[in-house]
């Protein structure tokens, strides 16, 4: 099975209740955002976005320049349902990250859960050039090394400070905020988050 058939299949059969990642309110998410005082106007975009909540936010705190990348047209199809007419003026983008060629430079990247699947060096090396060549201040959140090994039935790499922040501080990034984070799962599991911040100089 494809990464986007297991993706499509994941927000097709089950709800917001069903998986691990649902989160009513990202509040680490809104939190590490906050940090950077983003303009209104500029131009942000969350990665594995589908049915995260973080875009109800930044509408609601008045952005106007918001897109939302997902691999699943199923969870962007959701998420554009429950937003409803706001949606419209959303950018969504139906596409795999390993493939996204950004057509413009984000005053913020957003990415809490989708960077840990990545698995090989070369999606890893990709990655991390993307963002930094597109993205002035990004949030990376991924599952520490006190977290799972798996979601959703799929191998992660687990992180904490020193290795993510070794994959991002080169070429004028610095780490602007590290923070290790329990989320709760709607299965009242536990499972332990490193989020890192940084920005360019």
């Amino acid at each position: 099975m494809s990464t986007k058939t297991h993706w499509e299949k994941i927000y097709k059969e089950k709800s917001p209740k069903e998986v691990s990642w649902t989160q009513e309110i990202p509040q680490s998410s809104i939190d590490f955002f906050k940090d950077f005082k983003i303009d209104k106007e500029a131009p942000i975009i969350d990665i594995g976005g589908g049915e995260s909540k973080f875009v109800d936010y930044l509408i609601d705190e008045g952005y106007q320049n918001i897109s939302v990348l997902d691999i699943s047209k199923n969870a962007i199809d959701r998420a554009k349902e429950r937003v409803g007419k706001k949606s419209e003026n959303i950018n969504w983008i139906v596409c795999d990250i390993n493939e996204f060629n950004p057509k413009q430079k984000y005053a913020f990247w957003h990415d809490r859960a989708v960077f840990h699947f990545l698995t090989s060096k070369i999606e890893i090396k990709r990655y991390v050039e993307t963002v930094k060549l597109n993205a002035k201040a990004f949030v990376i959140g991924t599952f520490s090394t006190s977290g799972p090994k798996k979601c959703s039935g799929l191998d992660i790499t687990q992180y904490d400070e020193k290795s993510l922040t070794k994959l991002f501080n080169q070429d004028n990034i610095l780490t602007k905020r590290v923070e290790y984070i329990n989320h709760t799962t709607p299965f009242e599991t536990i499972q332990n988050f490193i989020f890192c911040s940084f920005s360019s100089k």
